[in-house]
């Protein structure tokens, strides 16, 4: 049985996929151990040679990549493409730390024992991945899972199964031994029963999660009743703050890519923009200047910097958060109100802590402008939010900056540049409701494998009893 995509553009079938039932997870589990039990036992180079594999073969499917991405998503071929290129960055990445995957030798007190900590690869990894960098997310989710000498089940979103597809794709052909690396697509009226089969299934021992932090919190309940260790990676409202020492030009330009790149549907995206009272006025001109310069359009003729939104669910949402703060006072001072999923780059200004904009995630392409009266104001406002992710400070004073940053509540802060911002090898997560856990470099080989003590005595042993 299949399910159907639609394309959010057209109305038209962007991708048909596999729906898997509950009843299917029992088989795709076992076939990952049973591929566990034979890759866990290659060396680091022979892991890595499949890896650099599989990511030439990602980016030899550059075309079809760019193709499911603007079908099932509206997404632009320069996001398409910047997915490709960062996601095969993150497979070398996942390649280079095969010989990273170290232990240690801990002194002991107890004479002639030889104490080590050792890191092991754990077994199957869930990893659950969202549309909305679905390229990035996709791979993040088992690239260095895979490095580590583990198995993987990829449940794709019901949102882009063809781009996800195209990943396991990409992997088969890379050369891992049967039943390595697994995929599950499910129409979404199924998804809830699949995604708990999934974490049910006995050899299944860590999730990894990428999305809302509702359904973040419902996948940590149901893996915490077994006891599974959980990477969740969610929600965010990220500041951007600009002090009265800020460039502004900078800061604009850094705002306007954090708000509108892949229209605001990041988890990283600008959603608040804190800027001090004496700077205020100069720079809501100057932002909203840009926002005015940054269209919206089909992405399929590639001549606007926006393409579409995911669906016409977003459109509602964010109109009501247009609409809530016009309402309480706020100013539209560049963009509005959308009538298709080709929204427009959305500025608004004056929003205060009354406004449903000012706390929840517009996951659009709307940014609040909200006015501070000093740095230290700046900072209350900035961590004013139940979330955690990323956050950026603008000043010419470094050392000021830094120490703004180390007092954000953030997973993730950026001195004098934009809250999107994402390399494989960094490590990435947030704090409170944005999740907990971390991706990347020699942070994800702590995510993905055990610490077991092993010890070997070398004395005769002597004991009280």
């Amino acid at each position: 049985m299949k399910f159907e995509r639609i394309n959010p553009i057209t109305g038209g079938v962007a991708s048909a996929a596999e729906a898997m039932q509950a009843g299917d997870i029992p088989g795709i589990a076992a076939k990952a151990q049973a591929g566990f039990a034979a890759w866990s036992q290659q060396g680091p180079n022979a892991r890595r040679s499949v890896l650099m594999k599989a990511a030439d073969a990602l980016l030899a499917r550059k075309d079809a990549f760019v193709a499911a991405m603007m079908a099932e998503t509206g997404s632009t071929a320069g996001w398409a493409m910047f997915n490709l290129m960062l996601a095969a960055g993150m497979v070398r990445e996942a390649a280079a730390l095969t010989t990273q995957i170290a232990g240690e030798v801990i002194p002991s007190d107890k004479p002639g024992c030889l104490s080590m900590a050792l890191k092991e690869p754990v077994g199957v990894i869930l990893g659950i991945a969202p549309w909305n960098a679905p390229i990035i997310l996709g791979v993040r989710a088992i690239a260095v899972p895979l490095a580590c000498g583990n198995a993987v089940i990829l449940k794709a979103s019901e949102t882009c199964p063809e781009v996800h597809a195209l990943i396991i794709a990409a992997f088969a052909e890379a050369g891992f031994p049967e039943g390595v690396v697994n995929v599950v697509t499910n129409a979404p009226e199924d998804a809830a029963a699949v995604v708990g089969a999934l974490i049910d299934a006995p050899e299944v021992k860590r999730i990894n999660f990428t999305g809302s932090t509702g359904v973040g919190k419902i996948i940590a309940k149901r893996a915490a009743e077994h006891l599974k260790p959980c990477l969740l990676e969610l929600g965010g409202k990220a500041p951007l703050l600009v002090l009265e020492d800020a460039d502004l030009d900078e800061a604009v330009k850094a705002a306007a890519f954090g708000a509108f790149m892949n229209q605001g549907q990041i988890c990283m995206s600008t959603e608040r923009i804190i800027v001090v009272e004496a700077v205020a006025d100069a720079f809501i001109a100057k932002f909203a200047a840009k926002a005015q310069a940054m269209p919206a359009g089909d992405p399929r003729e590639g001549k606007t910097p926006l393409g579409a939104v995911v669906d016409r669910k977003t459109v509602s949402h964010v109109n009501a958060l247009i609409e809530d703060a016009v309402a309480k006072g706020a100013a539209v001072v560049a963009g509005g109100k959308g009538d298709s999923v080709l929204m427009p780059a959305t500025v608004v200004a004056e929003v205060t802590a009354a406004m449903d904009l000012y706390r929840d995630e517009s996951f659009g392409p709307v940014v609040a402008v909200i006015r501070a009266r000093d740095t230290e104001h700046a900072i209350e406002l900035a961590n004013d939010t139940q979330y955690g992710l990323s956050a950026a400070v603008f000043t010419r004073d470094t050392a000021k900056g830094l120490s703004v940053a180390r007092r954000i509540k953030s997973g993730i802060c950026h001195v004098n540049g934009p809250t999107v911002h994402d390399e494989a090898q960094m490590p990435f997560g947030g704090v409170g409701a944005s999740g907990y856990g971390r991706f990347g470099g020699r942070q994800g080989i702590d995510s993905f494998t055990e610490t077991r003590w092993i010890t070997i005595e070398t004395q005769p042993g002597h004991f009280p009893i």
